[in-house]
């Protein structure tokens, strides 16, 4: 077995309906991935549709996964994932969209709480606890008084869109570099990088 494997899930919630929406963000993060590795997303007992490949020949392995499950119930497609590879929480990689980081940023942590974020919170209490490492895509603060559950149910704007790619590409290249130079390395490039 391949000691250099990392589970990759990327939250959001199913349905073509939701696909553009900005709490879907962690999926196009692994859209990204998987056309890199050129893998094809199938569906997989785990209820997640999973692609797996390699980032670069004899990188480490990649098991890209979204959940089929709504977003606030991503806790049993994970914790059946992390078995089904016989993996550990600490071999786990969580790509979601963060309120509290402006749009076009992104943020790499492990551990800690679920801050609000309902996807944390319930595979947090899914697999017993908070440690796991998270790449948060900064998707900022609704506009007004927009309550944030309507915000993160919308689509991009026109003017995020412009940028989507580039913040997609980053996050991609993050999930990456965590997994080939440690969770350490990517902090360095990505926190540290001008914005």
């Amino acid at each position: 077995m391949d000691d250099n494997v990392w589970l990759v899930v990327g939250l959001g919630n199913p349905g073509p309906g939701y696909a553009g929406n900005r709490h879907n963000v962690g999926q196009m993060v692994l859209a990204e991935l998987a056309d890199r590795m050129s893998a094809r997303f199938t569906s997989h007992k785990t209820s997640s549709t999973v692609a797996e490949g390699r980032s670069a020949p004899g990188g480490p392995k990649l098991i890209l996964a979204k959940p089929n499950s709504f977003m606030n119930l991503s806790g049993g497609p994970v914790s059946q994932l992390l078995r089904f590879y016989s993996l550990e929480p600490n071999r786990l990689i969580v790509v979601h969209d963060e309120l509290d980081i402006p749009f076009d940023t992104i943020k790499l942590k492990s551990g800690g709480g679920h801050g609000g974020h309902n996807g944390l919170r319930d595979i947090i209490a899914a697999t017993g606890g908070g440690d796991f490492i998270r790449v948060r895509v900064g998707i900022g603060r609704p506009p007004g008084r927009q309550p944030a559950a309507d915000f993160v149910l919308k689509d991009f704007s026109s003017t995020e869109r412009q940028s989507l790619p580039s913040l997609l590409s980053d996050a991609a290249d993050a999930v990456e570099l965590i997994a080939s130079d440690g969770l350490t390395a990517a902090q360095l490039k990505f926190h540290t990088a001008a914005s």
